[in-house]
């Protein structure tokens, strides 16, 4: 049990029961349009942690005042922009509270009279407004273009002593300095706002498919860059690529994301030559502001990226400090063939099956050899023998895990992917509290690292902290529209905490997102079990049982698939069959399928057999 001082901001929709009572689906859609496409963002950029999700709401703990405050004030000020077109009694508004106080923090949660007396705040903001207590007014000073109006002091529920409450005047700037005798005070204008940018994931003009990975490496890599300039507003890669394989109007796109500029180009690799084309427009008018054709060799790549950012950075006349400059000029390996191999394996783990799991080791080990310094490629093998050893029980040295994911921090201590690995080791390991460590410093270097909230998630699952669980979960869904296993794994959570609205919406996204992966890849079985379980909880039996088909004929004897198919005879109702798949897989489960057995809710039906009992003695 840890105490500390912390920034805590509590959230939560105005009128939330009469607005589903009036469009139930539409509701939740919408309110998770807003996070995903604004409010996670403007959290991450804040440096804020959000603790914990509520049907209608939220609480984050920022580590500055100052940061909570901005973050709540951005929100409020862009949720006001999106509910212009929308009919009063539709548009979803927050109410938002702050308060600086003490607080514990115990399993990654976080308790205490600073969260209570957040929370009661909220509770009397104004619709679309912002409240805050006199602590954290204090704190702020004039560090905000804000003024804030005093309501005096307020009794709240179930809080001891009367708090003193500031509604924060969101649209209206401060007063300008009052001049002092003999002083001269220099002028200033209106807080200039950052250039804001969406990358669109670059097409690949290879006329191979099977090069795309090439192409969305650099783009990724280009988006990273970007996001390291504090000058700029990145569009994070999690909404950007919503847009990959589908025709684009850029005009419509920078309105779409509420951005300024769009960068967009190809990529065309043939043999050891790269040609890369890019143009950088004004969402304004569609207008060029740049465009430029690199036909260099391979070798140049890194060259070329470096050469887009700087370009970038120079057409918008953002200022590049030091530190950014050397931090974007650093590649992550000086050998471009290091760097295929490397986007090759992490294309294949996330294929995710025995099978690619070791052709994206080979492909790491490739890199590896090629680049001895390249940090990424040993986290990247440290994943691959993670899960080699949680999904397969394959004869895999945790000690050797552990030090790949060592070799990693040590070549780049700041490495986020790395810490990632690092926390999946320990977790592997069955050192839960370390693993949350390592991931909480995995997202605190990149909020957008899907790898980060996934182990997290799994962690949390094989604990039993089933909330924590769903809430990673989501974002890892959230920042990968290709992900289908998040959401699918969501969907077991979400019946557990009686959370059947959202488990619906997420088997339909769930099914959506592993059609594409079964056309991309009919050889993997996980897409087809995992799709056949999704198609059950919404009633598709037919479906279901087909796609169930397909897994057993893909792959028969895989461990994941047996489990997941006795998933899927449990729901069916065909206890036997289940029971009889369990005695088969039990028996070669490592310690993480156990636990996954005990809270898995696709087995509820088998807990009053007498046969449940033998499958409880095997996870002992």
């Amino acid at each position: 049990m840890e105490r500390r001082l912390t920034a805590i901001l509590a959230a939560d929709v105005v009128g939330y029961s009469r607005l589903m009572g009036l469009d139930e689906a539409g509701t939740l859609s919408a309110l998770k349009t807003h996070r995903r496409e604004m409010a996670d963002a403007k959290i991450a950029e804040h440096q804020g942690r959000i603790v914990k999700l509520t049907g209608d709401g939220m609480l984050v703990e920022f580590p500055s005042v100052v940061n909570a405050v901005a973050c709540a004030t951005e929100i409020q000020r862009k949720m006001r922009e999106r509910n212009v077109e929308v009919a009063e009694d539709r548009r979803i508004e927050f109410r938002i509270g702050i308060h600086l106080g003490d607080i514990i923090f115990e399993d990654n949660d976080i308790y205490g009279d600073g969260v209570n007396i957040a929370a009661r705040i909220e509770s009397i903001a104004r619709p679309g407004g912002v409240a805050v207590s006199a602590s954290v007014r204090d704190n702020v000073g004039n560090r905000l273009d804000l003024t804030f109006e005093d309501t005096g002091e307020q009794a709240l529920k179930n809080i001891e002593r009367p708090v003193r409450v500031y509604n924060v005047n969101l649209f209206q700037a401060a007063p300008p300095p009052r001049v002092t005798s003999g002083a001269t005070q220099p002028k200033s204008g209106p807080a200039k706002e950052k250039p804001s940018i969406a990358v669109l994931p670059f097409n690949n003009m290879s006329g191979d498919p099977e090069q795309e990975y090439f192409s969305d490496g650099i783009t990724e890599d280009i988006i990273t860059d970007l996001s390291k300039i504090s000058g700029l507003h990145v569009i994070a890669r999690n909404t950007v690529f919503t847009y990959k394989g589908k025709p684009i109007r850029v005009q419509q796109a920078a309105q779409e994301l509420g951005v300024r500029f769009v960068l967009e180009g190809s990529v065309r690799k043939v043999g050891s030559r790269v040609r890369v084309t890019g143009q950088l427009i004004d969402g304004a008018d569609g207008g060029h502001v740049w465009a430029d054709r690199y036909d260099r060799d391979l070798t140049d790549i890194f060259a070329i990226q470096d050469e887009i950012t700087h370009t970038i950075v120079d057409q918008l006349k953002v200022k590049l400090l030091p530190e950014e400059k050397e931090a974007i000029e650093l590649a992550p390996t000086e050998n471009v063939e290091a760097y295929t191999y490397y986007l090759r394996g992490r294309e294949f783990f996330y294929r995710g099956s025995k099978s690619y799991y070791r052709l994206a080791r080979r492909m790491f080990a490739m890199a590896i050899e090629l680049d001895p310094l390249y940090a990424r490629a040993y986290a990247g093998t440290a994943d691959c023998d993670s899960f080699l050893f949680l999904d397969y029980s394959e004869e895999v040295s945790l000690e050797g895990i552990l030090a790949n994911a060592a070799r990693a921090l040590e070549i780049d201590s700041g490495l986020a992917e790395a810490h990632a690995s690092r926390g999946l080791a320990l977790a592997v390991g069955q050192r839960y509290k370390e693993a949350e460590t390592a991931f909480e410093r995995a997202i605190a270097g990149n909020p957008n690292l899907f790898e980060a909230h996934y182990f997290y998630a799994r962690c949390c699952f094989a604990q039993g902290k089933l909330e924590t669980a769903a809430t990673h979960w989501e974002r890892a869904a959230e920042i990968d529209p290709n992900d289908y296993q998040s959401s699918m794994l969501l969907m077991q959570v979400y019946r557990s905490l009686g959370r059947y609205v959202d488990r619906l919406e997420t088997a339909r996204r769930a099914i959506e997102r592993a059609e594409r992966q079964l056309a991309r890849n009919p050889e993997n079985a996980r897409p087809a079990y995992l799709g056949a379980n999704a198609l059950l909880g919404l009633g598709e039996f037919d479906r279901a049982k087909e796609w169930a088909a397909r897994a057993q004929a893909i792959d028969p004897d895989d461990v994941l698939t047996q489990y997941n198919l006795a998933c899927f005879h449990c729901m069916l109702g065909d206890c036997d069959r289940a029971f009889d798949l369990l005695e088969r897989v039990m028996p070669r489960a490592n310690h993480e399928m156990k636990a996954w057995v005990l809270h898995d809710s696709d087995f509820d039906l088998l807990h009053n057999d007498p046969r449940w009992q033998k499958v409880l003695d095997l996870t002992t």
